[in-house]
């Protein structure tokens, strides 16, 4: 693998004629240090764990969707908008594109998850879900309604605190992702990379009230038994997807 591009905490490139447009809000990103060894064998062919410092990371990110459209047509009110909570992993592929890739997806609208497991191939999973914020606390609450596992749950409770400033450079690394790698594509060489881009992130420390999940070990990785080397809030940003890049980079018509 060549050496992965810079981290930059702006997009590298802006993405002119979007295929999709949505908004994250009222995100929590929690991280927890594993041993590149342990996630390696779970990302697909064509990558290889992303590290700072030497270790690779498992993130659990809760949030709302809100107002997924397609090309330039308005975003959907109903549809595309919706509770959101994914277990991603940190993936470098031999072009050097740094992204992340999504061991799951939970989401509450069987609409969406229908169209994103047979349209992009992603891992999304229908669920009983709901974001509920009061005062400096978001709340979040999933329980997994198909496929399955039937049940897998998370409870994460965090109080928001003062605004960052500067990011760190692991902030900056956590959270600056400008693409997504998955076999969207058949074939002997299916990886591609799906490119994003937004606003710089506005980043806020928070505090973990409560973790209560088992979305990690449903998603084929180990259950964290360290605390979490970083909790982070953002209230969110609009967001564009570009068209997947197949493995030679050049993206598909």
């Amino acid at each position: 693998m060549p050496n992965p591009a810079p981290v930059t905490p702006d997009a590298p490139t802006l993405i002119r004629a979007p295929l999709l447009t949505q908004q994250w809000l009222d995100l929590t990103f929690i991280h927890w240090a594993v041993q590149p060894d342990v996630v390696a064998p779970l990302l697909p062919p064509g990558t290889v764990p992303d590290t700072h410092d030497g270790m690779t990371f498992v993130g659990l990110v809760a949030f709302r969707m809100d107002r997924v459209g397609w090309l330039r047509l308005p975003g959907v009110p109903y549809l595309g908008t919706f509770p959101e909570t994914n277990v991603r992993l940190y993936s470098v592929d031999a072009h050097g594109r740094r992204g992340v890739v999504f061991r799951s997806m939970d989401a509450s609208r069987l609409i969406p998850v229908v169209m994103g497991r047979l349209g992009f191939r992603l891992p999304y999973l229908w669920s009983r879900m709901t974001v509920r914020a009061d005062g400096d606390t978001v709340a979040y609450r999933s329980s997994r309604r198909w496929p399955g596992p039937r049940g897998a749950h998370s409870r994460i409770t965090v109080r928001t605190g003062e605004p960052i400033g500067e990011p760190t450079e692991l902030e900056h690394f956590l959270t600056a992702r400008w693409g997504m790698h998955n076999a969207f594509f058949g074939g002997p060489d299916p990886l591609a990379f799906l490119p994003n881009d937004h606003p710089r992130w506005p980043l806020y420390r928070a505090e973990l009230l409560t973790c209560e999940q088992d979305l990690v070990t449903a998603a084929g990785l180990p259950d964290p038994t360290e605390p979490p080397v970083s909790v982070l809030y953002s209230p969110g940003v609009p967001v564009r997807l570009g068209r997947p890049a197949r493995p030679a980079g050049i993206p598909t018509p």
